[in-house]
């Protein structure tokens, strides 16, 4: 069953989702931290995603991860004279994190990899029932 195309294409959906989640969950781990310079500030994570055709049947498409790149928002900047990290200023500097987006951002990626999942099941049970009709 697994050199069926749908496999294939349902399997490229289950990575995506995976990697979107694993990026999320980093970034989420990473919101509370602080660094004592701009430079040295976590910087998140997204993955960027690519269609691709399927090559035994061009109406399939699925999806690839492209790659990861670290997001370009300048950190935020606190005033916290007392912290060990702070600079000669008194600053510590944070992710640009919005710990809610990133919640909402995990909650669509479950639900996506979850649809994967079933999608996958759906078309195990009909191979599966077609199969058993030859009997």
């Amino acid at each position: 069953m697994s050199n069926l195309p749908i496999f294939d294409v349902a399997g490229s959906a289950l990575q995506a989702q995976s990697v979107r989640l694993s990026t999320l969950a980093s970034n989420m781990a990473n919101a509370g931290s602080v660094a004592g310079s701009p430079d040295q500030v976590y910087k998140p994570l997204e993955p960027v995603f690519r269609a691709t055709a399927h090559g035994s049947d061009p109406a399939l498409t699925g999806v690839q991860v492209a790659g990861i790149v670290e997001r370009d928002t300048p950190p935020i900047q606190r005033y916290e004279p007392g912290h060990p990290l702070a600079d000669e200023q008194g600053y510590v500097y944070a992710p640009d994190v919005d710990p809610v987006a990133q919640m909402v951002n995990m909650i669509s990626a479950s639900r996506s990899y979850q649809a994967g999942v079933e999608m996958l099941n759906t078309a195990k049970e009909l191979a599966v029932a077609t199969l058993s009709m030859g009997r």
